[in-house]
Formats: C-alpha cells, structure tokens, sequence
C-alpha cells in the first residue's frame, strides 16, 4: 500500500511526533551524522501532509539506553501523548531508536493500534492495526533487542576473558593503587596504609566488627575512604558498615576477585545487587594476586566468624517497658468507659468513689515501692476496676 493511502485526513489533524535519541552521550557528540539523520525525518512528516508548526520534537532523551523505558521520560512522555488521542504519527529513525525491549515496543505499538495511530521509520509507514504492518513491526522489535543481546555478549565476552587471565583492570578499593606499570600495590600514603594494618591487627584481637569501631572510636582514630567517583581520600569517623565491607573485601586479601555480585535490573528499571557468597560461584577468584592487607587463610578465618556471630540468635529478655505500660493505659480506658456507659445512682457515685480511693492508694505505694521516672498514674497489675 501507498504511504499516503495510509495517512488519512483525521491523522492530519492530529500532531507528529518525531523520536529522536542516541545511546550515550559520546555518540551524540561523534555520531553527528546520525543526529542529523533523525532530524531529517521530519521533511517526510510534511510531504505527507503535515505542517511545519504540528511537528513535535522529543529529544530529551539523547544519551539514554533503549534498553528500558524506566529512565526515559521522553518515551515516557510520548506513551501518554499517544494515549491521550494527540498522535497522528509517532517517527523513529529506526525501530531501535524507539525501544530496544519487546515490553515496551509492543505496549507502544497496542497503543498506537487503539487510537489509531501510524508509526514511520526510514523504510517506510506502518498502520500498527493492520496485521501485515503489526507483524513487520514486531519482527523489527524482536530483532533490536537480539541486536543489543549480541553486542553486549560480545563485549562482555572480551572482558570476561581478560577476568580470567586477572588482567581486567576494575576499580580498586580504598588502600590500593595502580603503578604506573599497571599493577596493584598498596597506597604510598603511609597513614592510610596503618590505618589497615591496625584495623585487621584490631579485628584479629577483639574477633567483632562493632568492637573495631568502639576502639577506633575510644581511640580517637579515623579511617580513611575514598569519595565516590573521585581519587581523594579523606577520614570519616569509622561506621559497623565501612568495617563489615572491609572485612568481606577478598582484595583486602590481596586476592583478584571479579563477579561476586549478580545484578539484574528490577521492575522500577533500578539494577539490584544479589551477592554470592561462595567463592566458587564468583567469576574469578585469584588468591596472592597482588599485595594485601592480611592473607586469604586468615580473610577465610574471618568470613567463618563474622558468618557465626551472624547466625547467631539472641533472644530477648522480657522486662518492665514502655508496651506494658501501654497496654494497662489502654486497659484503664476500656475499664473507665465501662464504668461511663452505666447508669449513674447514688449507690453506684458511691460504689466508684470508693473503688477509685483503693486504686490511688494502691499505685501510691507501688510507687513508693518502686519509684519510676515516669510521672503519671499507674495501675498496679492485677487490680480490675468493678463495673457499678
């Protein structure tokens, strides 16, 4: 069919929405040809019967991944446009500019399908409510997002065997640096290198990361970490977090580890982190790969005994608190409206007063007894208020 026997006049007097993204932001900034390519889409918008001023730009989205639509408010935005009946035409230079994952191309092209909305690629135009024109589509889809599978494989293929080999160069905790040969030593600074070597020499002897910090803390000390994304070190008071990742840290070890947390991306489009807790499982594991802190026997040790006092169960002992109290504060005020609801007589008046005089007298030698700092009445346990 003729792409103009596809755009009908009610789609002209709806907008066109032209789709424009690039990957990363150093295609943006290389890729200019390509950049120029999808903003030419819109000459084809108005050989096709649409003015200049009812073409609609969304670009916001340069430097995002078409891998999720989680992240990209422009899609985003142009989902709900199409869903509102806006849209004549949604333009993409390719299938894979607009969505490079199945969920989100074939949710965007049930809703074209709904309110009749056209979609235009650099090959041509397609009715989403025709069958031939979905089934193209959804084969266009299906294959963006094998292209995208093939090249993150062949790109994680080359770094995973460089992980094998202990060659791949990754972040480096803090207390470690790369030599100018490319290899792991301990950092020069001689105050972040003691810092290290008393915190394990301190493990080694109270056997608790919590006790660590209570000496660092005793002692004054702070232990020094690196700022994120940046090569400054400065010291922070010591916290039971920084100490439990020092201490499940295998390069502290001086051994090469790579892969030890699985990610997956979750619903929100946010990646999650699932750490594998077996060496064995990791993607590589090196021991005496580059000079540690302490040695891969004594980091085992370690592991065995943070894992015991974590599995440890302590139970809690019951004692005088604050939910006792509530509970009788609330016993005290089913009790009191009890005694309300009844009638009120002159026996009853009396009946109450005479109960009330016992219970002050009561708490007042529960508290002489045993004094609380808490200032209000409390009714001693056991002692229920009579119904007149």
């Amino acid at each position: 069919m003729n792409e103009s026997a596809k755009v009908q006049p009610h789609h002209l007097k709806r907008a066109a929405y032209l789709y424009i993204r690039q990957s990363s932001m150093r295609q943006v900034i290389e890729n200019v040809e390509s950049t120029k390519r999808q903003y030419a889409l819109d000459r084809r918008a108005i050989a096709l019967g649409w003015r200049e001023d009812q073409i609609i730009v969304v670009d916001n989205d340069q430097g995002e991944s078409g891998a999720s639509a989680a992240w990209r408010e422009g899609f985003q935005h142009l989902v709900a446009e199409v869903s509102m009946g806006r849209a004549g035409i949604v333009m993409g230079l390719e299938v894979s500019r607009l969505a490079r994952n199945n969920a989100d191309w074939h949710r965007l092209l049930e809703i074209c399908a709904l309110y009749d909305t056209l979609i235009l690629d650099e090959d041509g135009v397609y009715d989403p409510a025709n069958f031939n024109d979905r089934l193209l589509l959804g084969l266009k889809g299906t294959m963006s997002e094998a292209e995208l599978h093939v090249l993150k494989a062949r790109l994680r293929g080359g770094i995973l065997n460089k992980v094998r080999r202990g060659e791949y160069r990754c972040q480096l905790p803090t207390g470690f640096v790369y030599d100018e040969a490319g290899n792991v030593t301990l950092d020069p600074d001689v105050q972040v290198r003691d810092s290290f070597v008393h915190f394990f020499e301190t493990f080694a002897r109270v056997g608790s990361a919590c006790q660590v910090v209570k000496v660092f803390r005793k002692e004054g000390l702070n232990f020094p970490s690196r700022r994120t994304g940046g090569r400054d070190i400065v010291f922070r008071p010591l916290t039971a977090w920084t100490a439990m990742r020092v201490l499940k840290n295998p390069r502290y070890a001086g051994a090469y580890a790579y892969g030890r947390g699985r990610y997956r991306r979750a619903a929100d489009g946010k990646m999650v982190v699932q750490r594998k807790q077996d060496s064995g499982d990791w993607l590589a594991c090196i021991p005496n790969a580059h000079p540690g802190y302490t040695s891969w026997e004594q980091y085992q040790q370690n592991l065995k005994l943070l894992e015991s006092k974590e599995h440890t169960n302590w139970r809690a002992v019951p004692r005088r608190g604050r939910a006792r109290r509530c509970y009788r504060d609330e016993q005290c005020a089913a009790d009191a409206e009890d005694i309300s609801a009844s009638p009120i007589t002159a026996s009853s008046a009396r009946q109450r007063l005479g109960t009330f005089a016992i219970v002050l007298q009561a708490a007042s030698a529960s508290r002489t007894a045993n004094p609380s700092p808490h200032r209000r009445l409390m009714r001693p346990s056991g002692l229920w208020l009579p119904r007149a």
